[in-house]
């Protein structure tokens, strides 16, 4: 494994998070691993080195966080031994106030989390989205008081667009604020629209980026077919990955299968190294049912793609609508 800062802040993390999206209820998602089958995964990576966790409030109702804290407490004999991340916005409660980034909400939401996760504080602590309703200065404080108060070391944004990023970070500079390390966006092979703005202004500014769904929910790992036929029981119930790729994707697929073929790699390897080596890209954010999923990912960074070899996987890209903004 190896290890590097989170952008310009002093934080060091492996160069792959684990994501704990999918570890939950089954009864929320059939994809879900409940606790006892996540302990094996998760410790697969740990033994591999992986210091990085990312998680959320809002996945699979708040169970996430709670199977993430148990597994990590089990597995690292410290809490500083690892890197953990939760983040706050979506709603968690039926009520007026359980959404969003209103001060009411991010100082509940955290607390929560926290209590969930068994821990006295997070390393990361990210807007999921960003709050139109909510002034960001209104945000941008509250997020500086839940540093100060130490219930988070850091704070991260995730997807927005590159105007909106700077206004906060602006924003929380004027003040004497607490401002972003970190932006966790949408990035991979078949969706590269962040590379026109978001990350040179990341790597101007030195914000590190820790892109999610970098498999694109495992369309770039073989999870479906050019006819639509899933290959998995995630691929057959995930209604989102639908909607974020169309015909002209499978374009890149194919040429990440071939340079799988030729390598004798398995495309995931490809798709991953083919990120990893991105200028500005910190950790990809992976996340992982089975086993192989883990060697794949600690696999990649291992994989130096030939520059013939990343031109030929770039070649095939189709501009896409800007997506994973909401």
């Amino acid at each position: 494994m190896r290890y590097v800062r989170l952008g310009a802040a002093g934080l060091k993390v492996s160069r792959i998070c684990l994501g704990m999206m999918t570890f939950g209820d089954t009864a929320t998602r059939r994809w879900h691993l409940e606790e006892e089958a996540a302990e094996p995964i998760v410790k697969q990576a740990v033994d591999a080195g992986v210091t990085f966790f990312d998680t959320a409030d809002m996945y699979s109702d708040g169970v996430s966080e709670e199977i993430t804290g148990r597994l990590l407490a089990r597995l690292f004999p410290r809490r500083d031994d690892y890197v953990l991340a939760t983040k706050v916005y979506y709603p968690t409660g039926s009520g007026p106030n359980d959404g969003g980034l209103s001060r009411k909400h991010i100082m509940a939401a955290v607390d929560a989390s926290l209590r969930r996760l068994g821990t006295d504080y997070v390393d990361l602590y990210q807007i999921h989205r960003l709050d139109h309703e909510t002034p960001v200065e209104e945000t941008m404080e509250a997020l500086h008081d839940v540093v100060k108060a130490g219930k988070a070391r850091y704070i991260g944004a995730s997807s927005m667009y590159a105007w909106e990023f700077a206004k906060a970070q602006y924003t929380a500079q004027a003040a004497g604020r607490t401002r972003f390390v970190s932006l966790q966006n949408h990035y991979n092979l078949i969706y590269r629209e962040e590379e026109r703005e978001m990350i040179p202004l990341c790597r101007d500014q030195g914000v590190g980026v820790i892109p999610y769904s970098p498999l694109a929910r495992g369309v770039l790992a073989g999870n479906r077919a050019r006819d639509g036929r899933p290959a998995t029981v995630r691929a057959g119930t995930d209604p989102l990955a639908e909607s974020r790729h169309d015909e002209t994707d499978f374009e890149v697929i194919d040429v990440v299968r071939a340079i799988a073929g030729e390598r004798g790699l398995a495309p995931a390897q490809v798709s991953l190294a083919w990120l990893l080596g991105r200028p500005g890209v910190t950790a990809p954010v992976v996340g992982a049912t089975r086993p192989h999923h883990v060697d794949d990912a600690v696999a990649a960074l291992e994989v130096s793609l030939t520059e013939e070899e990343v031109a030929r996987l770039e070649a095939p890209y189709r501009p896409h609508p800007v997506i994973g903004h909401s």
